[in-house]
């Protein structure tokens, strides 16, 4: 779906993407006394919360687990998960619109905007899975060998997440609602998705339904990996991987369409490709 010749061009503007990720990282610090720290003592917190919370004080149970961490393992896993996602569909929606005067102003690959949400969230979502990583050594309840089945899991997310993020971010240059729209969908669709709770307590039909969800399946194989132990079941992939290819196609031809021109409407000016 994506040429050589538009990787050779994306290639070119690297350095433009490190700065530009880099940058975003320093923003995210800019007055602060501690920097960098907030970037881990903020998931810190959060495991912390799923295990002291969840873990000790509410005691929930997971069928067929023993273990008193079993059940955040099970939503820190989820939770990350869905986080990376969503923080990802929040940052992408908007990267055109906000990067307008820059798109006018100066000429370079559209594509590099999205690849610079992907790297700036896989590099915060790298330090949250590591101190989970952590975490789960601390309790002896690390998976070991299978951890390296959840690369190829990651990547299949990355390319559905990216495509999603990528269309969207195209609809809402010309219906700006689409943003607010994704946030109420972004709030029904974890509830949605067994993250919380666990799919044993829904019935066989939501079960079947649930297996549309794309979300729900990377979520249950991260599950399998991080508390079961288990390669995932890859099959169970297919679904979301053919669907991230339809993304690109479909993006694709909205973006090489008419011989590579497309205008865009921001902000009243239009934006060529």
């Amino acid at each position: 779906m994506i040429s050589i010749g538009m990787l050779r061009d994306v290639w070119s503007f690297r350095d433009f993407m490190i700065s530009s990720v880099k940058r975003e990282f320093q923003s995210r610090w800019t007055g602060t006394q501690f920097g960098p720290f907030w970037m881990v003592a903020h998931p810190l917190a959060n495991i912390l919360i799923f295990t002291v919370i969840f873990a000790q004080i509410m005691r929930p149970s997971l069928p067929n687990h023993t273990s008193r961490f079993a059940y955040s393992i099970y939503l820190c896993s989820g939770v990350l998960t869905w986080n990376l996602f969503a923080e990802m569909q929040g940052r992408s929606v908007n990267i055109f619109v906000e990067s307008a005067n820059l798109l006018k102003k100066v000429h370079f690959p559209k594509l590099c905007l999205p690849i610079i949400v992907v790297v700036s969230n896989v590099i915060n979502f790298a330090v949250v899975m590591s101190l989970f990583m952590i975490f789960m050594l601390i309790i002896g309840a690390f998976p070991g060998w299978v951890i390296l089945s959840a690369v190829p899991v990651l990547l299949i997310q990355l390319a559905f997440t990216a495509g999603l993020g990528i269309l969207l971010a195209t609809i809402n240059v010309f219906y700006r609602d689409v943003n607010q729209t994704l946030q109420v969908v972004l709030q029904f669709w974890f509830w949605l998705t067994p993250i919380v709770y666990v799919p044993t307590t829904l019935p066989e039909s939501a079960l079947r339904i649930m297996n549309w969800n794309p979300m729900w399946l990377f979520i249950r194989a991260y599950h399998g990996i991080f508390l079961e132990k288990t390669p995932p079941d890859w099959s169970s992939l297919i679904y979301p991987s053919v669907l991230a290819v339809f993304l690109y196609g479909l993006e694709y031809s909205r973006f090489t369409g008419f011989r590579g021109k497309l205008w865009m409407s921001c902000d009243g000016a239009g934006i060529r490709d």
